[in-house]
């Protein structure tokens, strides 16, 4: 997918910048999009690992030999369960979240139809990681209520064969724009410190500019046990925050919430993303390791004078 090597330059010229400037900036650039408001969002665990796909940072791939907890998709007086315990959380979207290809026939069913049951309200809050899901299987989850897709591109076109040899980086962007043109808003963003580059990183902020999403997670490499990832270190902090930054300046209207990875790349460091430009995070756990509680969450935006924002 060629892109403007002008903005390629002009992202590489932000990188020249010392830390300091270049956050001071990403702050101005959130503050004058945002103001003090703070996304927050949660996700649920539905269906756990036996993936078929062999993405190398993947506990959840069946390539891969991670021992985590495994299970078929929880079943629906569960899974609504926990989708109405996290809707008393002061979070704007929870997500739904499924390992696999893609869902199936049967189970795409159980899902439309325990949405379609909920509260409108509700139904809204939802953002929804089926995977690779076809233009009929999407109409149907729209027409159950959801308005949200999730579909991460994780990183360059160049870099993904690196990571992951059973599907293609285009693919994955098909997926995005079929949830687009189904009437979805995407959420769609990468995973940083798998080895790849900074023009990687450029690259991947400039398809998702290209591409109009307005909602981007980023991620950071948690490496896991059994893993091809296993042995990467995790990103220093410092270059943790300049990726944030650089996503501000490229995507200055985006959402940046900063999801996975947070605790073991940030550490004490984490009430810094806010000066790095992003205005959301996950709270709660991630889908195999363990996060930080929504209450510790809120009290680091009271303690900056962030407040959390339910839009």
């Amino acid at each position: 997918m060629p892109l403007d090597p002008s903005a390629m330059n002009k992202a590489r010229a932000l990188l020249a910048l010392p830390t300091e400037k270049l956050l001071e900036q990403a702050t101005s650039l959130r503050e004058e999009a945002f103001g003090k408001q703070i996304v927050l969002c949660a996700i649920i665990n539905a269906r756990s690992g036996n993936c078929s796909m062999n993405c190398a940072f993947c506990a959840q791939s069946s390539a891969n030999h991670t021992p985590i907890a495994s299970f078929p998709l929880l079943p629906r007086e569960i899974l609504k369960e926990r989708i109405l315990a996290l809707a008393e959380l002061p979070v704007s979207h929870i997500g739904i979240v499924t390992s696999g290809a893609a869902l199936s026939t049967s189970e795409l069913k159980t899902v439309t139809e325990l949405f379609a049951s909920l509260p409108q309200a509700l139904q809204a809050r939802l953002c929804t990681s089926f995977g690779r899901l076809k233009a009929e299987a999407l109409a149907k989850l729209r027409q159950a209520g959801i308005t949200r897709f999730h579909h991460n591109l994780e990183t360059s076109e160049r870099y993904y064969p690196r990571i992951c040899t059973s599907q293609a980086w285009q693919d994955r962007l098909r997926t995005v724009q079929a949830a687009r043109r189904a009437g979805f808003v995407n959420c769609t963003g990468g995973l940083f410190g798998m080895g790849e580059s900074w023009d990687d990183r450029i690259a991947l902020a400039l398809t998702l500019k290209e591409e109009k999403i307005r909602q981007v997670p980023i991620n950071f490499l948690h490496p896991h046990p059994a893993t091809p990832l296993a042995r990467q270190k995790p990103l220093d902090a410092e270059e943790a925050l300049r990726i944030i930054a650089l996503f501000r300046h490229i995507l200055p209207q985006a959402t940046l919430r900063v999801c996975g990875g947070r605790p073991i790349t940030l550490g004490p460091m984490q009430e810094m993303i806010f000066a790095a430009g992003a205005n959301g995070l996950m709270v709660g756990d991630y889908l195999t390791t363990q996060g930080q509680a929504c209450k510790d969450d809120l009290a680091m935006l009271d303690k900056l004078g962030l407040h959390h924002a339910m839009g």
